[in-house]
Formats: structure tokens, C-alpha cells, sequence
């Protein structure tokens, strides 16, 4: 995610988030993490995999693991149907989908326009969401691919 301390010195640093909806809420990721954006297709299940990750699709030549974003930020889960996206992201050198309600929109945010998420309880999900936006009357959240992954705690899809 964005380097705090680097942005400060950088006075008015910019960020480009891409705005998705996930169990109708509004957040957003860094849009440099993100690959590409496809429409839903079925996947590949992987048997005792953790309930968020949903199966593994092949996108040209590279086996991919889909995660359902509504569960893994604790939403119900959702039933995928053609008008969802799955956001392929970059996490270092592993790559990841995440299967999303709908995508929005490309946010332009000056460093002074995001604000600490506020930390009620230390754990995972709960690091997930590492800023808030305010944008008009809706509060949009930054999520930190790999705070809510694990990466560089544990393997990337344990949970």
C-alpha cells in the first residue's frame, strides 16, 4: 500500500484507487495493484480450501485463486452471476482475483483527503482497511491487499 511516511514528505502526494462495491458497501484499492478486470466466469474448486477462497481459474497459462472479497472482509457471501467482475491484483509476485459486486470508478485522492481507519480491534480483518475516503456523502474504504492476505505473516491464503 502507500508508503505514510514517503506521502508526508511528498507534500500533496496523489493516489489512484479504483472503487468497487462489495456487500453493498463502498472500498477501494490502490489501482498500481490491479492487473485487470474481467467479467465473472465459473471456477475450479479446490477441496479444503479456506471458505473465502472460491476455486482457481486459468488466465492464460497461470492458475489463479479467486477469493470472494464479500466473505473474506466478513459479508455474507453473494451468488456470482455475469454482471459481477473478478479484479485480478498483484500481491509481489503472487497474483490473485477477487471477485467483486461492481466496479466504479477511478478516485484521484490527495494524501490530505484520506483519513487513518480508526482501530477498534487489532486483527486481520480489522487491518484490512488501512484509510477512509470521504467522498461527497459516502465514506469509501482503502483496503490493504496485503494486510488482508496475511503476506508477510503467513501464507497468503490462510486465514
Amino acid at each position: 500500500m502507500y508508503d505514510e511516511t514517503k506521502a508526508v514528505a511528498d507534500d500533496g502526494a496523489v493516489f489512484e484507487f479504483i472503487s468497487l462495491y462489495v456487500g453493498e458497501q463502498s472500498f477501494c484499492i490502490e489501482l498500481n495493484r490491479i492487473r485487470e478486470i474481467r467479467r465473472w466466469e465459473p471456477v475450479t474448486m479446490l477441496p479444503h480450501s479456506p471458505p473465502f477462497v472460491l476455486g482457481v481459474v486459468n488466465l492464460r497459462g497461470a492458475v489463479i485463486p479467486i477469493i470472494d472479497l464479500a466473505s473474506k472482509l466478513g459479508f455474507p457471501p453473494f451468488e456470482p452471476t455475469k454482471r459481477n467482475v473478478i479484479i485480478i491484483c498483484n500481491l509481489g509476485e503472487q497474483v490473485i482475483g477477487l471477485l467483486v459486486e461492481s466496479v466504479s470508478e477511478i478516485l484521484t485522492v490527495d494524501l490530505s483527503e484520506m483519513q487513518e481507519a480508526p482501530r477498534i480491534k487489532e486483527d486481520a480483518n480489522n487491518t484490512a482497511i488501512c484509510g477512509v475516503i470521504s467522498i461527497k456523502d459516502d465514506m469509501t474504504r482503502v483496503i490493504d491487499l496485503e494486510a488482508m492476505m496475511g503476506i508477510g505473516e503467513e501464507p497468503a491464503l490462510n486465514e
